[in-house]
C-alpha cells in the first residue's frame, strides 16, 4: 500500500523511509512519523473496535488523549498491547497489530453486540445479571471475563529492563511547548537547576503543528533553537518522552522515561525508567486538549478532532482524508481548515455552529453558518455527514472542534479542585495547587500563543525569584494572539442517533440521560455508573462534554456539577516500569548478614527470612542430613557455647529527654524506671488489643535506649513508632533511628559462654556474675579497643549474650568468636537450631504472635500494665480478651517415636473431629535433641488448667492423628537457673 495521503511539508525525515507491517500488511513510512501519522499516510482509517459495541473505531487525536487507536506492538514475549498509535514512535521493522475482535479487523463477529445495544445500556450488567442467581456461576461470569479486556498479553516473562531512579531540580518544568520552553529559557539563563519534561520525542508541543511564527521564524525553527539553547546549558536536562504522571507531596513528581520504545532493540538498555524527581518548584504547562461535539454516529472512521488533523498535515505531512469537512464552534477550527487547503487538501465546508462571517478565507470551502452535524454516514470509514438542515455533505474526514480544556490534572492530584471560566468554556486550575506549583499558557487558560510565552516566562521568574535567583531581563519571545472565540456546544440535540462521549467505553449522551433518571446524578457516581472516563485516556475526551450533558438534565451550571477527581497517573504506567528491576532474584532486596561471607566458607546452607539471607546450618564431615547439623548445633549449644549472627533482628536508637516515657507509652510494661545498664523485655500491643511484636529494650544511658524487634517486624515497628512520635505524641523530646544495619550482633550461648567472652572483652569489664548480672547492658571494647555493645540476655535458656560491634567488624568478628571458643568447643549454630531451642523454653515468635493473639493467650497477662497509658492497654481489657480461654502450652506425644505436626488441631479424647469441639491448634513443632523425642507449643483453652490432659492432636490436611500431652510451654529448666548462673 503506498502513502497515499502524503502532502508536501512536515517534519519528518523523507530521506528514512521506515518499513513496518500492520494486520499483516506491509506500509511504509519515514523517520519522525508516529504509527498513527504512519496509517493515515498510507489510507488506514479503521484501526480497532470499541471495548463494549465492538464498533469500527479510527484514529482520532494526535496525542496522548486517543481513545481509540489502541493497538499492540511487536510479538512474542516483546509484545505489548494497548499502546496507544498517536504516541507510538515509529520505527523500522515495526509490526503492530489491531486488538480487541473476534475475527478480522473488518469482519469482527463481537459486532453483533451493537445490534443488541437497546438491551445493553449503562449499568445493564447490574440489572440483568442479577437473575437467575444459579447463572452467574456458570454462565455470566465466563461470559463477561471471555469478553472483557482490550489488548492480550503474551503470557511469556517480559525480556526486557525497566529501571527507577532519582532526580533533583531547583525548577521542574512540565510540557515543552510554548510556554514550557519559555519558562525553562527564563529559569535556566538565572542559573537555576532546570529539568524540562516533555511525552513527545520532539519537543515543542503545538509550535511543531502550527504555522504561526515566534520572533520573525516558524515557530518550529524557533523550538529548535531554543532547544539547542537549553541544551548548551550546563544546568538545564532535556528530557524528551518522559511523561510526569505524578504529583506528591514535598515537591516530588513521578516521571516516566520511554529510553528504548522507539528503537527496534532495547540492546541490553532499560526500555523505560520510573523518575522520582524532586523539586524546590514547577511549572506546569501541560499545555491543553481540544474536545469533541457529540452528534449522531459521531464515532465513525474518519471522524476526528481538528487540532488533531491540523498536527497531521503540518508535522507529519499526512491527511487524514481527501475531502475534509470542518464543524466547529470556535475560531480555532477555521485555522484547520485553511492549514488544510494551503497543502491543497480539498475542504469541502466549513460547518459553524455560530452565525457569525468567515474568520479566514478558506480557497473552495463552503461556510455554513449556525449549521451543525446531526449525523453520519459510512460504518467503517465516513462517507458523508448530515447537518441540521437535511443538507448532505460527502467527505472522508470531519474535523471537529468544540473548545480547548486546559490540562488540569496535575493540579489535582492532592486534592485540587479546578475552577470554570466563562471566557473560554473550561475548567482552569484553582486556587489549591500543590506545594511549590505554578500554571503557564494553555494549561492555566492562556490559549493563544503570543499570551502562553509571556506567561511561561513570567510565572518562572517568580518561581525562581522565591529560591533567591535573579530573574533573567530578557524579553519574553514575540509572537501574535490568535483568534479562540468560542461558543459552547457539547451535543447536538436535534440527533435521534446514539451519540458518543467516551469513545473506548462506548458511553452516549444516552447513557448520561440515563444516569440522571436513575439517580446516579453526582459525577462521581456517574462516572461509575456508565464507565465514563475510566479507560485508558481517563476522559480526557469526553468527561467536561458529560458534564455539560448531565448540567442540563439537572438544570444546573457545569461548575454547580462538578468535576471528577483527577488521580494518578496522568496517563498509563506500565506494571514493568513500576516493578523496575524487582522481578525474579531481584523481586525484593536481598539482604546479607556481615558474617555471610565466613558462613558460607564454613558449610553454611541459606535460608530467606523477612529480606535477610541467614544460616539455617552448618554442615560438618559425616553429617548424612540437616537433622544431624541441627540436632549436633542445639546439643553443642547447650552443652558447651553456640555462636549465632542474630544482626537481623531489628535495632532502633530511641534517644530525647522524653524516650523513657515514649517507650513507657509503646510498651505494654512499663519502662519509665528502667535503670541505666539493665534490659528490659517488652510487648508490644495494637490500639485493638492484640500482641505484634516483642523484643528487648537496653537503656545504655539516661535519654539513650537501644530497642531491638524480631527480623520480620522490624520496619513495621519503626514505622508504629513513627507515627507514635509524630502524630500521637508530636511534643515529646524523642527521636528514632533505624540501627539494624549498623550493627553486627552475636548470640554467644552455652554453661561456657563467660569463659569465650572474657578472651574477646577488654579486661576493663567485668564479667561475672555480680559483675554483669542477667538483664545488664553495657558500652565495651573488645579485641584491643574496638567499641562494642554487651547484652546479657538469653532466648536459648542457657547462660547467653549478645554482643554487637559496628557492622564492618561483623565478618571478623564471627571468626574471633569462633577461634577464640575453640577450646570450649565453640560452634555456629543456624536458625534452625535457634528455632528449636526457642521452643523448648516456650519463646513465641510470629508462628504465636499470628495478629489474633492476645497477651493472656501467651503467659503474658500481667505486662499490659492498667497504671499507666499506652498504646492497646484499655481494649486488651475488653472480656473476650481477658476472659478465661485459650493459653500457650507444651505438647508431647505419648508415643514418643511420633512426631507432632504443626497445624494439627486439638481435640478432646472421645469428641468428634470437627470445628464444634476444636480446643485449639498446634502453632510451632520441634525435634529435640535434649529431650529425644518431637515437642510442640500451641494454644488449647484452659490449659493452664489442664496440665498432664492428653489430647488428641488431628491433622485433616495429613489424614493423621496422634495423642499428645498437655506440658507447659518451657521443657528446658523451668526454673531459668542456667541462664542466671
Amino acid at each position: 500500500m503506498s502513502q497515499i495521503n502524503r502532502v508536501k511539508g512536515g517534519l519528518i525525515d523523507r530521506s528514512t523511509p521506515m518499513n513496518f507491517t500492520f494486520n499483516g500488511k506491509s506500509m511504509q513510512g519515514f523517520a519522525g512519523d508516529t504509527l498513527a501519522s504512519a496509517l493515515l499516510a498510507n489510507g488506514q482509517r479503521l484501526v480497532g473496535r470499541s471495548f463494549k459495541y465492538h464498533r469500527p473505531r479510527g484514529i482520532f487525536s494526535a496525542g496522548s488523549e486517543e481513545p481509540n487507536a489502541l493497538v499492540q506492538l511487536r510479538s512474542g514475549a516483546h509484545q505489548e498491547p494497548n499502546t496507544r498509535a498517536t504516541v507510538a514512535e515509529l520505527f523500522d521493522g515495526l509490526t503492530a497489530t489491531s486488538q480487541n475482535h473476534r475475527g478480522s479487523l473488518e469482519f469482527d463477529l463481537m459486532a453483533l453486540t451493537d445490534y443488541a445495544s437497546p438491551f445493553l445500556s449503562a449499568g445493564f450488567y447490574y440489572k440483568t445479571f442479577m437473575w437467575p442467581k444459579a447463572l452467574w456461576e456458570k454462565f455470566y461470569e465466563p461470559v463477561i471475563r471471555s469478553s472483557a479486556g482490550l489488548g492480550r498479553l503474551s503470557m511469556d516473562e517480559d525480556p526486557d529492563i525497566y529501571d527507577k531512579g532519582f532526580l533533583h531540580c531547583d525548577l521542574l518544568v512540565i510540557g515543552a511547548g510554548p510556554s514550557g520552553i519559555s519558562a525553562a529559557l527564563a529559569a535556566g539563563r538565572s542559573g537555576a537547576r532546570v529539568i524540562l519534561a516533555d511525552e513527545d520525542f520532539a519537543p515543542g508541543g503545538r509550535l511543531n503543528a502550527e504555522t504561526l511564527e515566534v520572533d520573525g521564524m516558524s515557530g518550529a525553527d524557533w523550538a529548535t533553537q531554543a532547544l539547542a539553547e537549553l541544551a548548551a546549558m550546563d544546568n538545564v536536562q532535556i528530557m524528551t518522552r518522559t511523561t510526569i504522571y505524578g504529583s506528591y507531596d514535598h515537591g516530588v513528581y513521578g516521571a516516566l522515561e520511554r529510553c528504548t520504545d522507539h528503537l527496534a532493540s532495547s540492546n541490553g538498555k532499560p526500555r523505560q525508567i520510573l523518575w522520582r524527581i524532586y523539586s524546590k518548584r514547577a511549572v506546569l504547562a501541560a499545555g491543553s486538549t481540544e474536545r469533541p461535539i457529540a452528534f449522531g454516529n459521531n464515532d465513525r472512521p474518519g471522524v476526528m478532532l481538528a487540532g488533531a488533523v491540523r498536527t497531521y498535515v503540518n508535522r507529519f505531512g499526512a491527511t487524514p482524508g481527501q475531502q475534509v469537512a470542518v464543524f466547529t464552534n470556535n475560531d480555532d477550527g477555521w485555522r484547520t481548515a485553511a492549514d488544510l487547503a494551503a497543502k491543497g487538501v480539498n475542504v469541502t465546508a466549513i460547518i459553524d455552529s455560530r452565525d457569525k462571517p468567515a474568520v479566514c478565507d478558506v480557497p473552495g470551502a463552503r461556510h455554513i453558518r449556525n449549521a451543525a452535524v446531526r449525523d453520519t454516514a459510512g460504518r467503517k470509514g465516513l462517507k458523508s455527514v448530515t447537518l441540521t438542515d437535511d443538507q448532505i455533505i460527502d467527505c472522508d474526514c470531519l474535523a471537529v472542534s468544540g473548545g480547548w480544556n486546559p490540562n488540569v490534572h496535575l493540579t489535582c492530584h492532592q486534592r485540587g479542585r479546578p475552577e470554570w471560566r466563562d471566557d473560554i468554556s473550561a475548567f482552569v486550575p484553582g486556587g489549591t495547587l500543590p506545594v511549590g506549583m505554578a500554571v503557564a499558557g494553555a494549561a492555566n487558560g492562556a490559549l493563544t500563543l503570543g499570551a502562553a510565552l509571556a506567561e511561561g516566562r513570567a510565572i518562572a521568574n517568580q518561581q525562581i525569584k522565591d529560591l533567591g535567583f535573579t530573574a533573567s531581563r530578557k524579553a519574553a519571545p514575540k509572537a501574535e494572539d490568535e483568534a479562540f472565540e468560542c461558543s459552547p456546544m457539547w451535543h447536538v440535540g436535534e440527533s435521534i442517533k446514539r451519540a458518543w462521549l467516551d469513545l473506548q467505553n462506548d458511553v452516549t449522551v444516552k447513557d448520561v440521560k440515563l444516569s440522571h433518571r436513575e439517580g446516579f446524578r453526582s459525577v462521581e457516581l456517574l462516572k461509575r455508573y456508565t464507565t465514563l472516563g475510566m479507560a485508558t485516556d481517563q476522559g480526557k475526551t469526553a468527561n467536561i462534554p458529560a458534564l455539560a450533558v448531565m448540567a442540563e438534565c439537572t438544570g444546573k451550571t457545569i461548575p454547580e456539577t462538578g468535576t471528577t477527581i483527577f488521580r494518578p497517573p496522568y496517563t498509563p504506567v506500565p506494571l514493568g516500569a513500576l516493578g523496575g528491576r524487582a522481578r525474579g532474584h531481584d523481586f525484593r532486596p536481598t539482604r546479607l548478614t556481615p558474617s555471610h561471607e565466613w558462613a558460607k566458607a564454613n558449610g553454611a546452607s541459606f535460608v530467606t527470612v523477612g529480606n535477610w539471607m541467614r544460616a539455617e546450618w552448618y554442615t560438618r564431615p559425616g553429617e548424612k542430613g540437616w537433622r544431624d547439623s541441627v540436632d549436633r548445633e542445639a546439643l553443642n549449644t547447650r552443652t558447651n557455647v553456640g555462636i549465632c549472627d542474630v544482626t537481623t533482628l531489628g535495632k532502633i536508637d530511641v534517644q530525647g529527654k522524653d524516650a523513657a516515657e515514649f517507650l513507657n507509652k509503646v510498651y505494654s510494661n512499663a519502662f519509665a524506671k528502667l535503670a541505666v545498664g539493665k534490659v528490659r523485655y517488652g510487648l508490644m500491643l495494637r490500639e485493638d488489643g492484640i500482641c505484634y511484636d516483642d523484643g528487648t529494650t537496653a537503656r545504655m544511658s539516661e535519654n539513650h535506649f537501644v530497642m531491638t524487634t524480631t527480623t520480620a517486624n522490624a520496619v513495621l515497628v519503626f514505622r508504629r513508632l513513627e507515627f507514635a512520635r509524630q502524630c500521637l505524641w508530636p511534643n515529646m523530646d524523642v527521636h528514632l533511628i533505624s540501627t539494624t544495619d549498623g550493627w553486627a550482633q552475636f548470640a554467644v550461648a552455652g554453661p561456657k559462654s563467660r569463659d569465650l567472652l572474657r578472651k574477646i572483652v577488654d579486661e576493663d569489664t567485668d564479667l561475672s556474675n555480680e559483675g554483669f548480672p542477667f538483664m545488664g547492658c553495657a558500652e565495651v571494647t573488645v579485641c584491643g579497643g574496638t567499641p562494642a555493645r554487651l547484652f546479657r540476655i538469653s532466648f536459648s535458656g542457657e547462660l547467653a549474650f549478645e554482643i554487637a560491634v559496628p557492622a564492618r567488624f561483623g565478618n571478623s568478628m564471627m571468626e574471633v568468636l569462633n577461634k577464640a571458643g575453640e577450646e570450649f568447643g565453640a560452634a555456629p549454630y543456624g536458625t534452625e537450631a535457634l528455632g528449636v531451642m526457642r521452643i523448648e523454653k516456650g519463646h513465641v515468635t510470629a508462628n504465636e504472635l499470628n495478629g489474633q493473639t492476645t497477651a493472656q493467650n501467651i503467659g503474658l497477662g500481667m505486662m499490659v500494665s492498667q497504671k499507666k497509658e499506652c498504646i492497646g492497654n484499655v481494649l486488651s481489657q475488653r472480656p473476650e480478651m481477658v476472659g478465661d480461654d485459650l493459653r500457650l502450652m507444651g505438647f508431647r506425644p505419648v508415643d514418643h517415636s511420633l512426631d507432632v505436626i504443626a497445624g494439627s488441631h486439638f481435640i478432646t479424647k472421645g469428641d468428634e473431629a470437627n470445628m464444634a469441639n476444636d480446643q485449639g491448634w498446634m502453632t510451632s513443632t520441634a525435634w529435640s535433641p535434649n529431650l529425644g523425642h518431637s515437642i510442640g507449643l500451641g494454644f488449647i483453652k484452659r490449659g493452664n488448667e489442664r496440665i498432664g490432659e492428653v489430647v488428641r492432636a488431628v491433622s485433616p490436611v495429613h489424614g493423621k492423628e496422634m495423642e499428645v500431652e498437655i506440658v507447659s510451654a518451657h521443657f528446658i529448666d523451668p526454673e531459668g537457673e542456667r541462664l542466671r548462673g
